[in-house]
């Protein structure tokens, strides 16, 4: 019989990472972060970001989505394909790498900030070589996706997927066959 303890640890360390690898700063003044993003980022920045990822968003080209995502400074490799409507981070997109052959699904998310009520975080983000994300999927900052691995559709992605690991679900976590009792 597995021991569950193993598992466990396992997860707590991926998720630990995820959080070191995270930058916090403080929120200033008496709102809430997402009140003062403004001091975070340059609005131009942010509105010129936006404008060019709503074409990448919408263009069939995956060319012209790749090289309209490298000019905001997303770093995208070779043969990367971005899905209809996928967002990278529209305040950080330097934060974003997505290495040779991946697939981002259609409508997948990719953050690499956090408005929290004292704090804002950053963290970047990783998607290995022909990794695959699924359509509506979202990808939290921090996050290294390994390898040739892939998200299921839909799903909530807070903690590093392992080289070649299948993950699916709210929280994501790995697939793999369930025992059957007998």
């Amino acid at each position: 019989m597995p021991d569950d303890t193993d598992e466990t640890d396992e997860r707590d360390s991926a998720s630990t990472l995820r959080h070191d690898r995270i930058a916090r700063h403080a929120t200033p003044g008496p709102g809430n972060s997402l009140q003062s993003w403004t001091r975070a980022k340059s609005p131009l920045r942010v509105a010129l970001n936006y404008v060019v990822i709503v074409l990448a968003r919408i263009s069939p080209s995956l060319r012209l989505k790749n090289l309209l995502l490298r000019s905001i400074g997303v770093t995208v490799g070779e043969g990367v394909s971005w899905g209809l409507e996928s967002t990278p981070d529209v305040f950080w997109p330097e934060l974003v790498t997505v290495e040779d052959h991946a697939i981002v699904g259609y409508d997948a998310t990719i953050l690499c900030h956090e408005f929290l009520q004292d704090e804002y975080r950053t963290g970047e983000v990783v998607v290995g070589e022909r990794a695959m994300i699924g359509a509506g999927a979202i990808i939290l900052p921090g996050v290294e996706i390994g390898e040739g691995a892939s998200v299921a559709a839909n799903s909530l992605v807070t903690e590093d997927v392992p080289p070649g690991e299948t993950v699916a679900g709210v929280p994501a976590e790995p697939m793999g066959s369930e025992e059957s009792s007998d």
